[in-house]
């Protein structure tokens, strides 16, 4: 039950509120039968990146590589 503590809406208002209330329960409903979060998608996978791009060194990277002290 839900319950206006304050204020007065229109029935918009309270119709809207109402939506969101319905879509968050049915989400989380959904997420609890699904068994956990959803696999991320390839798109946003770091390691797709690591599999094409290959580095290697330029032609003067042996005298980059000193650090002086």
């Amino acid at each position: 039950m839900i319950k206006v503590v304050r204020g007065n809406p229109t029935p918009e208002e309270l119709a809207a509120a109402l939506a969101v209330v319905q879509a968050r329960a049915a989400a989380t409903a959904a997420a609890a039968a699904g068994g956990g979060p959803a696999a991320p998608e390839g798109w946003s996978d770091p390691s797709r990146i690591a599999r094409s791009v290959r580095h290697r060194p330029g032609p003067r990277a042996w005298a980059r590589s000193y650090w002086p002290v």
